[in-house]
């Protein structure tokens, strides 16, 4: 049975790495990084929330196309607001596969002194658009908002993450 896995988290927790790891110990996973679609669309800084819904829709059918084909898809991406996230969910349970959201979590200070140290990172230029460090410190709210209302989400320890995200993964309910 395939996976569908939302790696949700604040912006620099480290989602990107861990899903690189994660997707690079199975056959054919697909690694999923929305952050990596964005540039792939002509003028995508004049209208970041055009481009987000466009990116999230081809998201959707690349991971529909990965789990058509029995192979594993996650998603290492901040996602705040439950639209996006349910869809992923449908999407898993059309083609009856799990879904998992797990959470890589860091506090707000680790969240700023990780995402000041980097440069060049196409996040960090997309929340510089969008209204900067206020901006990071809305994402964060409503992240801990969501997870008020999302009790079934997988929290993984920051400190060693890859054990419970093979654990979860591959677990059937």
């Amino acid at each position: 049975m395939a996976t569908l896995i939302l790696l949700n988290g604040p912006p620099a927790a480290g989602k990107s790495t861990l899903a690189r790891r994660w997707a690079a110990d199975r056959p054919l996973a697909l690694n999923l990084d929305l952050d990596q679609l964005w540039p792939m669309l002509g003028h995508w800084q004049d209208d970041p929330e055009a481009t987000g819904l466009a990116v999230r829709r081809l998201a959707l059918a690349m991971a529909g196309a990965q789990l058509t084909a029995g192979r594993d898809v996650i998603v290492p991406q901040f996602l705040g607001r439950p639209e996006f996230i349910d869809q992923l969910a449908e999407l898993a349970g059309t083609h009856r596969a799990r879904f998992r959201h797990v959470m890589l979590e860091i506090d707000r200070a680790e969240m700023h002194a990780r995402f000041d140290d980097r440069q060049n990172h196409l996040g960090a230029e997309l929340i510089g658009l969008l209204g900067g460090r206020d901006e990071l410190d809305r994402m964060y709210d409503r992240l801990q908002a969501l997870l008020a209302t999302r009790p079934e989400v997988v929290r993984l320890d920051p400190a060693d993450p890859y054990p419970a995200l093979l654990a979860v993964s591959t677990r059937d309910d």
